[in-house]
């Protein structure tokens, strides 16, 4: 597994809202991110201790023991942000091969993280860009805080490989690398050739996919040294119009 990191292409932010409608994907870094927060540079890096407080999660089928995660959900109505009652995080298995069909219950966010000044901020951010992209309306987030470790020799990020969640928005911000290699972002054309590879490296950087467009994975981890393994963190954050996926709920359109 090479170690080279192919760098990611960088949209400034306010070109964001036409690239996700010219290409269905864009890419922004951290101290951009930060500047759209209207927050101090690094800022978010004092989220990090959250991280290592999340819970195994249960739910591998692959028999791994490398992912560890949270689970939120939120409603996001213009200014208006509002917790929802906890809930099983639920996908068809049309876009989950490995973990559709079935109710899974992860530990909830830590109240303290979100209590964070800057975390309706951060959704509200994503909820103007899901709004750019569909029109405005209420948006339903789902926020999923991910470790991948490789305390076991290799951790997969994506385990059901390349997909789609079945949302109209999907932010991937990339919190922290810790002493791995591998990891690399793949995007491409949901009905088509075209498809990139990237690795992201820095705090913060974020992607952002049209979840009707284009489908998405990321390769495997392995630590560095033979000794001290590794760990991959990262937010997800998920926007879908109309309601929470749930076993009932019907699939969205294709566009």
């Amino acid at each position: 597994m090479s170690t080279r990191l192919l760098p990611p292409p960088i949209t400034a932010a306010d070109g964001l809202d036409a690239a996700l409608r010219q290409r269905g994907h864009a890419v922004v870094d951290g101290a951009d991110l930060h500047r759209q927060l209207d927050a101090p540079a690094r800022a978010l890096d004092g989220w990090w201790p959250y991280w290592d407080r999340l819970a195994p999660d249960a739910h591998l089928r692959d028999g791994g023991r490398y992912r560890r995660r949270r689970h939120g959900g939120f409603v996001v109505d213009g200014p208006h942000v509002q917790a929802a009652p906890q809930r099983a995080h639920w996908q068809p298995l049309e876009y989950n091969a490995l973990h559709g069909g079935i109710e899974r219950w992860f530990e909830p966010l830590e109240a303290a993280m979100v209590a964070e000044r800057l975390w309706p901020a951060l959704l509200r951010w994503l909820a103007a860009r899901a709004s750019a992209l569909r029109g405005a309306q209420p948006w339903y987030v789902e926020a999923h805080p991910f470790r991948i470790d490789t305390a076991g020799g290799i951790g997969r990020p994506t385990p059901e490989g390349a997909h789609r969640d079945g949302v109209d928005l999907v932010a991937v911000l990339l919190v922290q690398r810790v002493g791995i290699k591998g990891g690399e972002t793949r995007v491409f054309e949901a009905d088509g050739p075209a498809g990139l590879r990237f690795t992201m490296s820095q705090p913060w950087t974020t992607l952002l996919l049209d979840d009707a467009r284009v489908i998405h994975e990321s390769t495997p981890i392995q630590p560095l040294g033979p000794t001290q393994p590794g760990h991959r963190d990262t937010l997800v954050i998920t926007l879908r119009a109309k309601g929470f996926q749930g076993p009932s709920t019907p699939l969205p359109l294709q566009p």
